[in-house]
């Protein structure tokens, strides 16, 4: 007996237009009263799948541009679309939807740095979506710093203290700040070593430290690994290693304690669960756990060390750097270009805690400007 579409699961039907390419979904939702119903359900939501591929390759079907002119695309699939497409995609492109204000300030709490948020005022949360994702744009195809003439960052020093300071965004280079900072910890013979911590729509977030073999543990960094290498996530042959989790996202190490071996303060281990506000890009879609693919570079080596029993020494540097998007990915991808050009934000001390809360309770002591912090 032949199958009809009328006999098949809508379950079913909703995967196989999820198969489809966005082109090709388009034509096919309005071929029936049926179809259309299926694609435009919220709960089957068929559309997902399709438009995610399309942001994955930057590489847009004609259809995606004006997707907000057709009601049976669910309005939820522009959370994705609004987190996740280049600023310049969606300010001179594509046609926006209207969202609710709920939904607005998802987009922007799910795309922009917490910080950030000093920039709303009494602007509604579109309007102030929209202005900010201007303001990266622009910041990113210009050397134009008026709307922020100084960039925060801050420095954890390896006492437990962390500093939030602030520089002229005009002529703001964290490699000369940070040689600076070398210089004055009687390390400027060594050399920095960039680390990519997290990758979100328009920031990533760079630490900038040396990275060598300590001649005394009372130059260790300890804060500064556990920036960067969340506790109670072990790395074994660059592959790391949960040692406990769930299957709602949340990580759950072993109950236990770590102390520093430079102080009496013990930390007990947190429970980690995936970051959502800001969303990371991909490649580390699983931080603060390891994402696999090549794309999480945290990780070297294993153990309380890591390669050639190197550590972090002295202060490190954490500053969120703007990338420009590009066709197939992103400008200066290597880490070791991250700091190479000045497009920079302000990294606050609400930044910090957004995407590393376990730090909260082993810094010390926060210091607005400089201060005491060897």
């Amino acid at each position: 007996m032949p199958t009809t579409l009328e006999s098949l699961p809508v379950e079913l039907i909703a995967k196989i237009l999820g198969d489809l390419d966005l082109d090709s979904l388009v034509k096919v939702s309005y071929l029936s009263q049926r179809l259309r119903h299926i694609a435009s359900d919220t709960s089957l939501n068929p559309w997902r799948q399709p438009i995610l591929q399309n942001l994955a390759s930057h590489n847009y079907e004609p259809s995606f541009c004006h997707l907000s002119l057709r009601s049976v695309v669910p309005r939820s699939n522009w959370i994705d679309i609004l987190t996740l497409a280049p600023p310049g995609f969606l300010l001179f492109q594509s046609s926006l939807p209207n969202l609710k204000a709920t939904e607005w300030e998802e987009c922007f709490r799910r795309r922009f740095l917490p910080g950030w948020l000093k920039w709303k005022k009494d602007y509604t949360w579109r309007e102030s979506y929209l202005k900010i994702l201007y303001r990266v744009w622009h910041r990113t195809h210009t050397n134009c710093t008026t709307d922020e003439a100084w960039t925060k960052y801050i420095v954890l020093n390896r006492s437990g203290s962390v500093n939030e300071l602030e520089s002229s965004s005009r002529g703001f280079s964290p490699m000369a700040i940070f040689a600076e900072m070398q210089f004055q910890n009687n390390l400027s013979h060594l050399p920095a070593t960039i680390r990519v911590v997290a990758t979100f729509s328009d920031v990533r977030v760079l630490a900038i430290g040396v990275f060598h073999t300590p001649r005394s543990s009372l130059t260790v960094n300890q804060n500064a690994r556990a920036f960067i290498q969340p506790p109670g996530i072990a790395a074994a042959d660059s592959h790391v290693v949960d040692l406990k989790s769930n299957n709602q996202g949340f990580h759950n190490p072993p109950y236990g304690e770590e102390r520093s071996s430079t102080s009496a303060v013990s930390y007990s281990l947190p429970a980690y669960k995936k970051l959502l506000h800001p969303l990371p890009v991909e490649s580390q879609r699983n931080y603060p756990l390891y994402t696999p693919g090549g794309g999480d570079r945290r990780w070297f080596g294993s153990g309380s060390v890591e390669e050639n029993g190197q550590q972090w020494v002295g202060g490190l540097m954490v500053t969120a750097q703007l990338i420009r998007s590009r066709v197939g990915g992103y400008e200066g991808d290597e880490p070791g270009s991250g700091a190479s050009w000045n497009q920079f934000a302000s990294f606050t001390w609400q930044d910090l805690l957004t995407i590393a809360p376990w730090m909260k309770e082993r810094v010390t002591k926060f210091i607005d400007g400089p201060g005491l912090g060897i």
